[in-house]
């Protein structure tokens, strides 16, 4: 049996995937096998896969007819995985040589279930931290999501972590959406005995206009369709996670304020006028949650300043 599975989905990525595919055929740490699901790519991505894998037989290479979306497609990834732990790398991200060796022996040395690593960014051609840094985190599950949803040291991402399989026997992808890793990415993270994080950076993240979450580094791409599958994730996760722990709600409330706030700011400074619907939500909720979310212990000065800004005259109206 394999030490590790690792999965990788591509679709039309044909300049980006024999880069994703190397760094894996070149980790120092080989007893894994490398499942790609080619997922109904209609470009040149299937034929890269397979011309650059022939020749090792710890790879696969799955060719799908049709795009049948990022969850149903990393389900059918977990389907044929055979290793005691699972990752998964985009197919237009890097990893560096070691990031196997690294996550391994980061889970075995603590007996962990998820071990987490480091990563940079690039971006324009100019790399940056992206979640960088010197901490050796040993955490428990309640920890492990306040950290989360802090992401100042990782996020909810799939990539830079390793799973212990059997978190996956009753936690799977959502079929449906477009933004798979919100919806259950914090469920690993909440049904995981151990968690350890140490933020070398182990992975390198491209981003480009065709990311599926370009509109993370770019405003203007933000749109009404995004924002209600991330209000929907995260009016689940609120309810999720506080009722598994009590004693985090109030921080998983805040971090869902957090994030509409946010949204708030960019929608009014970008002029994004297909968003209105989505900010007046935002503007509802917030004016109902108001002093609560004003005096959070968590909140930040400036979140302050934008309820104010933004907020204040709602509540005006209300009162």
């Amino acid at each position: 049996m394999f030490k590790i599975s690792v999965i990788m989905l591509t679709h039309n990525r044909q300049d980006y995937v024999a880069q994703a595919i190397e760094s894996i055929k070149n980790q120092t740490f080989e007893n894994y096998e490398f499942i790609i699901i080619n997922n109904g790519s209609t470009d040149g991505s299937g034929r890269v896969a397979e011309k650059l894998t022939k020749d090792d037989s710890r790879i696969k290479v799955i060719n799908l007819s049709a795009n049948c979306g990022i969850g149903a497609g990393r389900n059918k990834g977990l389907d044929l995985a055979k290793g005691e732990y699972i990752t998964f790398i985009d197919d237009d991200d890097i990893a560096e040589p070691d990031m196997l060796e690294f996550l391994y022996d980061l889970a075995i040395d603590n007996a962990a279930d998820i071990s987490i690593c480091g990563s940079i960014k690039e971006a324009n051609g100019e790399i940056l931290p992206n979640y960088v840094f010197d901490d050796y985190l040993i955490m428990n599950s309640a920890e492990a999501v306040v950290e989360m949803l802090k992401r100042k040291k990782y996020n909810v991402g799939m990539p830079t972590k390793l799973f212990k399989r059997n978190l996956f026997d009753k936690i799977r992808f959502l079929e449906t959406g477009n933004y798979e890793d919100i919806t259950v990415g914090y469920k690993y993270l909440a049904n995981a005995n151990k968690i350890v994080a140490h933020g070398l950076p182990k992975y390198c993240i491209r981003r480009h206009e065709t990311n599926n979450s370009a509109f993370t580094t770019n405003d203007k791409l933000l749109n009404h369709k995004q924002l209600e599958e991330y209000f929907s994730a995260f009016r689940e996760r609120t309810e999720y996670i506080s009722d598994l722990f009590p004693e985090i709600a109030d921080y998983a409330h805040y971090s869902e304020w957090s994030y509409m706030i946010s949204m708030c700011n960019k929608i009014v400074t970008n002029n994004l006028t297909n968003c209105q619907k989505q900010l007046n939500f935002i503007k509802r909720e917030l004016t109902k949650n108001y002093w609560e979310f004003y005096n959070s212990n968590y909140i930040q000065e400036f979140e302050r300043e934008f309820m104010r800004k933004y907020i204040h005259d709602d509540m005006k109206r209300v009162i």
